[in-house]
């Protein structure tokens, strides 16, 4: 039966979000049969100040099971 499981993470930490995919996908003997994903757009801090803030990631693995 195939199923999906999705991730999230931040920009910023984006290895550690790839170490939690594919841990997972190890310890679980996961058969893959897509990974897909989607960043949001920067956008400016909520402190007002020209600096950018991280984006969202989101991950998409379809497994079967």
């Amino acid at each position: 039966m195939r199923q999906m499981k999705l991730f999230k993470g931040v920009e910023m930490e984006i290895s550690t979000l790839e170490t939690e995919v594919n841990e997972w996908i190890q310890e679980n003997g996961i058969d893959v049969i897509s990974i897909s994903g989607n960043i949001t757009p920067q956008s400016y801090s909520s402190r007002g100040q020209e600096r950018m803030s991280g984006s969202d990631i989101l991950i998409i693995v379809e497994y079967e099971k």
